[in-house]
């Protein structure tokens, strides 16, 4: 994770940069894919004496998490930002998983399932829901015409009658950009 740190009309510390860096760089085991962590420091002068600012934004897979805390030193405040960050990524972490385990496999009904694909004795409980079909009729082309045809229609696939198989066959974007062909024939 990439670590920057600045300060507000106040000078930092090269020991509070470090340790800034050390520890907010050390919060991405807690949930994977945090880009990016900016540390802003300042201070203000109060009647109760001077009170330093530590604000943390991390950034990464599209989440913001952020934090705001005050405390009479600077090191104590990266202590606190650490210490609240870390209960903010767990519970962002649960919520992420949570919704990954909700996501529901669809179902295949039994008698859709060759039984030589089942372990001996088992019965499948998959049920598939088919919300659209389609009917067209296969033009005869040659994989590089449908592949042009998918790019013009804004397609990630392109299902065409081979010229040169004479058979059944679709271009894909796979992704990494290029183009796949599968041939029936």
């Amino acid at each position: 994770m990439e670590v920057t740190v600045s300060g507000r009309h106040t000078v930092i510390s090269e020991a509070l940069r470090q340790q800034a860096v050390e520890k907010i760089g050390r919060l991405d085991r807690y949930l994977g894919g945090m880009e990016k962590a900016e540390v802003h420091f300042w201070e203000e002068k109060l009647s109760s004496g001077p009170t330093e600012y530590c604000e943390v934004t991390l950034v990464g897979h599209g989440h913001h998490v952020r934090t705001k805390v005050s405390a009479r030193d600077g090191f104590t405040a990266v202590d606190l930002a650490v210490d609240k960050l870390e209960r903010q990524l767990r519970k962002l972490k649960t919520k992420v998983e949570r919704r990954r385990k909700a996501r529901v496999r669809p179902e295949i009904a039994p008698d859709l399932v060759p039984e030589t694909l089942l372990p001996e004795g088992e019965e499948s409980n998959l049920v598939y829901n088919i919300v659209k079909t389609k009917k067209f009729d296969l033009t005869m082309m040659e994989p590089q015409e449908a592949a042009l045809h998918m790019d013009l229609l804004n397609h990630d696939f392109y299902v065409f009658s081979n010229a040169e198989t004479k058979g059944a066959a679709v271009v894909y974007r796979r992704s990494d950009g290029d183009i796949g062909l599968i041939d029936v024939g």
